[in-house]
């Protein structure tokens, strides 16, 4: 059962349950994890993830459903991008067997923070993996520290989605052949600028375009970014600087193969972006943010579904995909995972 909190008040902030699984690589494997009560972090000073920002994380939710099971949505692709962070900075992936029974261990061990179902609130899950082994010279660090923690988060929208206004960055997030299409904890510190300045000018979020040419539509400080044309077609930017979000992946087999919407995962010209009728931001926390302009150094796009509600097929995407989170819908089979 889940506690007597005020699930609605909540934001999305550090709120510690009360176990955590934590993991160690060393002279050349990874032990078979265990939960901890403690959430203190011992590290050497000369750790690689000071030194050396050797660090990658994810970010999933677990819910209750209609019919009072405990749920994650997709979490094999969590693991698998996990891997992919891994690799590309050195750091030994960590299997996915040992993230998800990290992930059954953790949930199942914190069961009285999952929200109550129709509470709007969820349990957030965020893994992650860094240098723990000491290092001064320019290297992969000799040790490893896996963590998976959790946390109740309260409803992303208080009072519904309220489209928000965005602008185009001067800043770049990823270079063309750098860390952009993976979940590196440095590109969220790259980032960190740039936002705060968006966020002092007026704007709820930068989107930033491709490095090399600055034409093209990558993604948003923390979200990718999709839009649906007048004719109905979702339509998502397709570049190797973007991370692979698994919302906007889940969304695409949502509009094709449930709700018969064409599907073009592409290449987007910030010129052709007036020509759309909706824009969002998809992310775990958010699953859909309506965009209802956004800022281009002063010439302003604006979507033709304003700026009172989500867009209607940006809502119908939303409905469905929460509805299969929720489990009000059926989904595809393997979506959810639950926690037995």
């Amino acid at each position: 059962m889940a506690k007597e909190m005020d699930w609605g008040s909540l934001g999305f902030e550090y709120t510690p349950a009360a176990y955590r699984f934590v993991a160690t690589w060393r002279d050349g494997k990874w032990d078979e994890g265990q939960l901890t009560t403690d959430p203190t972090v011992h590290i050497n000073e000369c750790a690689g993830v000071l030194q050396y920002a050797q660090a990658c994380f994810e970010g999933l939710k677990a819910y209750r459903t209609e019919d009072g099971r405990v749920v994650t949505f997709r979490p094999e692709l969590n693991a698998e991008r996990m891997i992919d962070s891994a690799t590309r900075l050195e750091i030994p992936p960590v299997p996915k067997e040992l993230f998800m029974k990290g992930l059954d261990e953790l949930v199942k061990a914190n069961l009285d923070m999952v929200p109550p179902y129709g509470s709007g609130a969820t349990l957030y899950v965020r893994p992650y993996v860094f240098g723990s082994g000491e290092v001064i010279g320019v290297k992969p660090a000799d040790e490893y520290t896996f963590r998976m923690i959790c946390m109740p988060v309260g409803p992303y929208f208080k009072g519904g989605a309220k489209p928000v206004v965005v602008k185009i960055s001067d800043f770049d997030r990823a270079a063309p052949k750098g860390t952009g299409g993976i979940k590196a904890a440095l590109n969220y510190a790259m980032s960190l600028y740039a936002g705060t300045r968006a966020h002092e000018e007026g704007f709820a979020e930068n989107i930033y375009l491709d490095p090399a040419t600055r034409t093209k539509i990558e993604e948003a400080g923390g979200m990718n970014v999709v839009f649906i044309t007048k004719d109905g077609t979702f339509v998502t930017p397709k570049s190797e600087s973007i991370l692979p979000s698994v919302t906007r992946r889940s969304l695409e087999v949502v509009a094709k193969d449930m709700l018969g919407m064409k599907v073009e995962h592409r290449e987007v010209l910030l010129s052709e972006v007036p020509e759309f009728a909706e824009c969002g931001l998809v992310g775990t926390a958010a699953v859909i943010c309506p965009v209802g302009k956004i800022n281009d150094h002063g010439k302003v796009i604006e979507f033709p579904t304003g700026m009172d509600e989500m867009g209607p097929g940006l809502q119908k995407l939303y409905d469905t995909l929460t509805g299969i989170q929720m489990g009000r819908i059926e989904g595809p089979e393997g979506w959810l995972h639950e926690i037995k």
